[in-house]
This record gives structure tokens, C-alpha cells and sequence, in this order.
């Protein structure tokens, strides 16, 4: 930039020597004939400087020439570092879009997992309460199977009455499914609520005076009684009743009043009773 400031004021400087040395050519002329010699000796120094702007001129126009092809590469260089910018500013735009689908997938991964969660304790809590039902369906089974059946004696043989005994002790257990029968007793309580059917079977000696009589008790009531009278011989007598029992109600079996019954090793007087369905 220096030297085309530098070149333009020479350039100036000559045109204006030219134009005063053409303006006051003929005066300088009639005035200044012996100044020849000088003249021809100027103009050898102006062709040399014309020569020397030229030169100037030209590295001018290659520096020029160079500043251009610089000014086209850094703009080329710049429309590319633009395009790298919106590339880049696309691709960012498009991870934001990525992330926000990704948070929005994981919002909703995160509601599946909390909805599985819930989903789980209910399983939970209904596996646990079908364990309680299975449980109880289990123990009311359990507590279903009630039978049982036992004859008086459980050795020897003899008469039991006509005095001093009310409640018979049926000492021999055939069967006791459930133990809800008590041998030291001779009583039976129901351990559920429902329907169980209940049957006495005796055995005696025939007497004039003695019958052979039992009653069946349920909670100290009278239900059914077995009653056999003759004056000699053995006799027997049965009966038997289905009663709807509560949990805890028991039943047993009591002598008649100034009655016997007999028994021995084969078992001719039994007790016997059985669930036939809960209620």
C-alpha cells in the first residue's frame, strides 16, 4: 500500500513537470537558448523513472493480483467454515432432538416401571392371600375330616348300670379321624360348624326289672334315646340322629336311669359319629 501511495505521487510530480515544462516551452526557449545540454540530460532521468513506476506499477498489480486470490481463499475457506457451522448446528439440533425422544422414552420407561412395581405388589399381596386361602381351604380340610367310632370296653367283658355311672366312657377307639373325640371323657366336640350324623348301638342281658337303655346328648339335651326290655336273653337296641352343630357343641351318650348295657372283646356296644358336610 506504501509504495502505491509512493508510485502515485511520483507519477503526479511528473505529469505536473510535464505540464509546466509545456506551458513555458517557447519563452524558456528565446530566454534560455544555451540550455540545451541540460535537457537532454533531464530526460534520460524522467525515462528512468517512468521505468521504474512501471516496475512499481507491476509489482503493484501482482501484489494486488495476490491479495485478491488471498481475499477468494478466505472467503472460500470462510463459506466453508460456514457450512461446517450450520452442519454442525444441524447435527446438534438433531442430538437435542435425540435426547428430548430419549428423555421422553426414559419419562415413559420409568412410568412402565413404576406401573410393573404396582402391578407387582398387587401380585404380591393376591399370591399372599391365596397362600391365607389355600392355608385356611387347608386346615378347613383338614378340620372336615372328622370320623370316629368306639365300642365301651376296652378289655374284659361285663355290664356297665344299672347305678352309679350317667356319662359312658367309650374306652376302645376303632377310629378317630380328626381326635375329636375324647376317650377319657366319652365326649365329642365339634371343631367346625355343620352337619354330622351320630349312631349308638347297645347290647344287654334280659331282666325283669333291668332295661338295656342309652340317650344321645347334645350340650346336656336329650336328642335320641336306644331302648330294649325283655325279661331274659340278650337283646340290643340302636338309634342314631344328624344335628347341625356350632364349633365347640359336643355330644356324648348317658345310661338311662335304671338301665345297663354289656360289653366285651367283641365289641357289642359302640358310639360312633362322623362329619357329613361344613356349613
Amino acid at each position: 500500500m506504501l509504495r502505491m501511495k509512493t508510485a502515485g505521487a511520483v507519477l503526479l510530480l511528473l505529469w505536473s513537470g510535464q505540464v509546466v515544462t509545456a506551458a513555458e516551452g517557447p519563452h524558456f526557449q528565446t530566454t534560455n537558448t544555451g540550455t540545451d545540454s541540460s535537457k537532454l540530460t533531464c530526460q534520460p532521468d524522467i525515462h528512468t523513472l517512468l521505468r521504474e513506476m512501471s516496475s512499481l506499477v507491476t509489482e503493484q498489480r501482482v501484489e494486488l493480483i495476490y491479495t485478491k486470490t488471498q481475499l477468494e481463499a478466505m472467503k472460500t475457506r470462510l463459506k466453508a467454515s460456514e457450512s461446517k457451522a450450520e452442519a454442525m448446528e444441524t447435527r446438534l439440533r438433531a442430538s437435542e432432538k435425540t435426547v428430548e425422544e430419549q428423555r421422553v422414552e426414559l419419562t415413559h420407561t420409568k412410568t412402565q416401571l413404576e406401573a410393573m412395581k404396582t402391578q407387582l405388589g398387587t401380585s404380591e399381596s393376591l399370591v399372599h392371600q391365596l397362600k391365607t386361602e389355600v392355608q385356611d381351604l387347608r386346615r378347613e380340610g383338614e378340620q372336615s375330616r372328622v370320623s370316629f367310632s368306639a365300642s365301651l370296653l376296652a378289655e374284659g367283658m361285663g355290664n356297665i348300670g344299672p347305678s352309679g355311672v350317667d356319662t359312658l366312657l367309650f374306652k376302645h377307639v376303632i377310629t378317630n379321624i380328626g381326635n375329636a373325640y375324647n376317650a377319657h371323657t366319652g365326649v365329642f366336640r365339634a371343631p367346625i360348624r355343620g352337619v354330622y350324623f351320630f349312631v349308638v348301638f347297645i347290647n344287654g342281658g334280659g331282666h325283669a326289672s333291668t332295661p338295656t337303655a342309652v340317650s344321645l346328648q347334645k350340650n346336656g339335651e336329650l336328642v335320641v334315646i336306644a331302648y330294649a326290655h325283655q325279661a331274659s336273653l340278650s337283646l340290643t337296641a340302636s338309634n342314631g340322629a344328624s344335628l347341625l352343630l356350632k364349633e365347640g357343641d359336643v355330644v356324648y351318650v348317658k345310661l338311662w336311669p335304671g338301665a345297663w348295657v354289656y360289653d366285651n372283646q367283641n365289641h357289642h356296644t359302640t358310639f360312633s359319629g362322623h362329619l357329613l358336610f361344613p356349613m
